[in-house]
């Protein structure tokens, strides 16, 4: 069983003593892939709605980190929704940043990352993510290039219509997009 502290540590049998400062810019972050299974408890301890993600096999993961500590973490896997299977998209199914990290540290991450998949992952065209109306404005996505792609209003239960898994939150969502395409070319 890890503690939150010690699995922030990137490399612990490499770890260096230092003068204990905090990053002050996402520029000094290094962003990496990261194992899954780490970034699975990081996202336990730092996410704001949806600390436990189920359907993790088969996603990969990025890490920001600053001196050998994790400030941020991203998962990523095959899009949720079915109708965007098979056509190349990737889903960003969870990004949690630690409350000590810098201002914009999201909005970095998502530039970094879009970068590494574009370079290792050639046929992916797409990435999508979704936002939760009732704590986010959708500000690094805008920040990052992305646009929306789509809106759901959350439906609630009934004989007609499609009750949500209980993993997810009962906020309306908004889908943002990013084309990678033009990357890959």
């Amino acid at each position: 069983m890890f503690s939150g502290d010690s699995i922030r540590v990137v490399h612990p049998l490499f770890q260096e003593e230092d003068d204990g400062s905090t990053p002050i810019s996402p520029l000094q972050f290094e962003v990496e892939r990261m194992p899954i299974k780490d970034a699975l408890l990081l996202n336990d301890l730092w996410h704001s709605r949806l600390p436990e993600l189920t359907n993790w096999q088969g996603c990969t993961a990025f890490g920001a980190f600053y001196k050998n500590l994790y400030y941020a973490i991203a998962i990523w896997g095959r899009p949720v929704a079915r109708e965007f299977n098979g056509r190349g998209y990737l889903e960003l199914r969870r990004m949690a940043v630690s409350d000590d990290a810098p201002r914009n540290t999201p909005s970095r991450m998502i530039k970094v990352m879009r970068q590494t998949i574009t370079k290792l992952m050639p046929h992916i065209v797409k990435l999508i993510s979704y936002q939760d109306t009732d704590v986010h404005a959708g500000t690094i996505y805008k920040a990052s290039g992305w646009y929306e792609g789509g809106r759901k209003k959350n439906v609630g239960t009934g004989w007609n219509t499609r009750k949500r898994n209980v993993m997810q939150t009962s906020s309306d969502k908004v889908r943002w997009e990013y084309d990678l395409a033009s990357e890959n070319d």
